[in-house]
């Protein structure tokens, strides 16, 4: 009877191995946060921050792989084709999904290549500008360019992220011609911005901060609907006088396509855990990151809503 018993467990115990093992799929023994912009950005520096705390969830290694080129999309591309047992995820930035299909042929399409895992956190930009020029206002640099058309430029991470089109859109919104120049990732443009080369950027404020604060360069305005907390006593662009001018993001984390429905669902509870430890959330606090948590599907619907918005705005403006 005890032998009859005992088989009976391991026989029920074989039965519904599957399923636990279904409940818990095995990770790859690395896993790599591909970050489309150069080391140093602000997308690199928010992966960096949730690296060590999602290797902690998921009891596995955790690195931060920069692919930068072709306005982000060369990272995004890399992870659409990569193998679903790869360990490769997008740390994406929203433009990428929501701006670049509009503008530029992309060698891949999110809502088809990619599954959406996680949100991370929502962000706005800081305009900010040389500090030894003598501007001290938005006005201030509204005034200049009128008098001087094509002569105020700007950097940005590439055509079509959210600091190119906040340079465009000003330009719209004040009738002034700004001049553009894209590179590759927010900190060489932000080198240039302090070295004189430009005149300024839009750059997201949890990487700006750090310029500001140090005085190597001067805020101007932030492109949020409110003034944020990191920077205080910074007016927002509607403060300081252009109207209807609001211009954020959002980073979140894709997989493969061909990802396991198991296996997504496990990178999904691991970031969503990672993002309530309270050092990690600090951190981004700190930063000026709004930290962003929920399913796949809430980054789905927010993509979709956004992307027809810039499909909008896109078309009114004229990408050089």
């Amino acid at each position: 009877m005890k032998k009859f018993a005992l088989t009976a467990m391991l026989a029920g115990a074989a039965a519904i191995s599957p399923a636990v093992q279904a409940q818990s799929p095995q990770v790859p023994g690395t896993v790599r946060l591909v970050v489309g912009y150069s080391a140093g950005g602000p997308v690199d520096q928010a992966a960096r921050m949730v690296a060590p705390v999602l290797a902690r969830e998921l009891g596995v290694t955790v690195v931060v792989d920069n692919k930068p080129g072709a306005n982000a999309t060369t990272a995004g591309d890399s992870v659409a084709k990569a193998s679903p047992d790869s360990g490769q995820l997008w740390f994406a930035a929203s433009p990428t999904v929501t701006i670049s299909p509009h503008l530029m042929k992309m060698a891949f399409e999110p809502t088809r290549d990619l599954v959406a895992l996680a949100p991370i956190l929502s962000y706005y930009n800081v305009l900010v500008v040389n500090k030894d020029l003598p501007f001290r206002s938005l006005k201030d640099v509204v005034d200049h360019a009128k008098a001087n058309p094509g002569k105020v430029s700007y950097g940005s991470a590439g055509l079509g992220g959210s600091n190119h089109l906040s340079g465009e859109l000003l330009a719209v919104r004040t009738g002034t011609k700004l001049l553009h120049v894209p590179y590759k990732g927010n900190a060489p443009a932000m080198a240039d911005v302090m070295g004189g080369q430009i005149t300024m950027m839009f750059d997201i404020i949890s990487t700006a901060r750090t310029y500001i604060t140090g005085d190597k360069v001067r805020a101007i305005a932030v492109t949020s609907p409110h003034r944020n907390p990191s920077l205080p006593n910074v007016p927002t662009i509607a403060e300081a006088g252009v109207k209807d001018f609001e211009v954020g993001g959002w980073f979140a984390v894709y997989g493969p396509a061909t990802l396991s429905k198991p296996l997504a669902a496990r990178y999904t509870a691991a970031f969503a855990n990672a993002l309530k430890d309270a050092e990690l959330k600090a951190k981004l606090d700190a930063a000026g990151f709004e930290v962003w948590t929920g399913a796949g599907d809430a980054v789905d619907v927010r993509a979709r809503k956004e992307r027809d918005m810039w499909g909008t705005v896109t078309k009114g403006i004229k990408i050089e």
